[in-house]
């Protein structure tokens, strides 16, 4: 039994130096990124960053903000973006450590990311265009959300895509998330060939098949995910996330806050529990609809549905107050 043991350790450990030779000199790590969206791609600062943005369209502002995950980029919300560019001045952002943004060895904060959208919307979408009605998903709800708790001049309205932070993490602040995992994950020798192994080709569509329920993930959502995750640094923002670092504990304080219009779209959840949301089902300022037949990716699996829904509550926020399944 020892040496069986023994004998399986050994085929571990060659098969994980394997993979590390084979990430290092057989995994492209540089390919090339195609732009994400349509319109014209700019950039502007946020702390200290040379931030990246999509914008297209003419018309009331609308800026669409994508989640964060391994492969997260603006290209998450193309069928809002390609929509409701006919209508709108429709601006999409790169977050800080995704895209065409940079993706420098530095401390990726949830105040990171709030200033970021803080930032944009004052210097760049403010001054010409006025407050702006901001449709963000998954994880970046919670950056839009206290954002608009900061600075809710700068917001009209708060659509929430298959939202985080529903479950109920307590109300303590920002959360520490796992410094020991963080730690390990960041050791150089490993660190990139193991984000590699997360964003192989067969990984991502794995993951975002999980985001659909009635079909498979969009072949081009999942090449551009691929794209994404294989550029210089792509592995130290989504750490951060994959540690906890990323989430805050007071995140349902912020939401109570809010006292803006706010739609919430979601369907079947696998990622994020959505237990919370019924202590916002009386509030008259909140819209809350369950997508039937549809998972965290709504707005590419549904996407009829989403912008008829979108564009009803966009048009003079009637849906407030409203709690129904579609």
């Amino acid at each position: 039994m020892v040496g069986l043991i023994r004998a399986m350790v050994r085929t571990v450990i060659v098969m994980l130096g394997g993979w590390i030779v084979y990430s290092r000199f057989f995994v492209s790590h540089k390919l090339e990124l195609t732009h994400a969206l349509g319109g014209e791609r700019r950039t502007f600062s946020a702390s200290g960053l040379p931030l990246s943005y999509y914008v297209s369209g003419t018309g009331k502002p609308l800026v669409l903000v994508h989640s964060v995950n391994a492969a997260a980029s603006a290209y998450e919300m193309k069928p809002l973006y390609e929509h409701f560019a006919a209508s709108r001045r429709v601006f999409a952002l790169d977050l800080p450590g995704f895209g065409f943004s940079p993706r420098h060895d530095l401390v990726y904060s949830p105040g990171l990311y709030t200033d970021a959208i803080v930032t944009f919307l004052r210097d760049e979408v403010s001054p010409e265009h006025g407050p702006a009605d901001v449709v963000a998903l998954s994880l970046g709800a919670e950056f839009a959300a206290r954002a608009a708790s900061e600075a809710p001049d700068l917001f009209s309205s708060l659509t929430l895509i298959a939202p985080t932070g529903f479950g109920g993490r307590g109300a303590n602040g920002v959360s520490g998330g796992n410094d020991t995992l963080l730690r390990l994950l960041s050791v150089p020798f490993w660190s990139r060939p193991l984000f590699d192994l997360l964003t192989t080709r067969r990984s991502i569509q794995m993951f975002l098949d999980r985001t659909f329920v009635t079909r498979q993930a969009d072949e081009n959502l999942v090449s551009y995910a691929y794209l994404t995750a294989h550029q210089p640094g792509a592995h130290y923002a989504p750490y951060y996330f994959i540690s906890g670092k990323l989430f805050s504990d007071d995140i349902e304080l912020v939401y109570h806050s809010l006292t803006l219009p706010v739609l919430v779209l979601y369907g079947k959840s696998r990622f994020a529990s959505t237990k919370g949301l019924s202590a916002y089902r009386d509030r008259s300022n909140w819209s809350l609809v369950k997508l039937e037949r549809a998972g965290e990716m709504p707005h590419f699996e549904r996407p009829e549905k989403v912008l008829e829904l979108l564009e009803a509550f966009l048009d003079d926020y009637a849906l407030a107050g409203a709690a129904h399944k579609s």
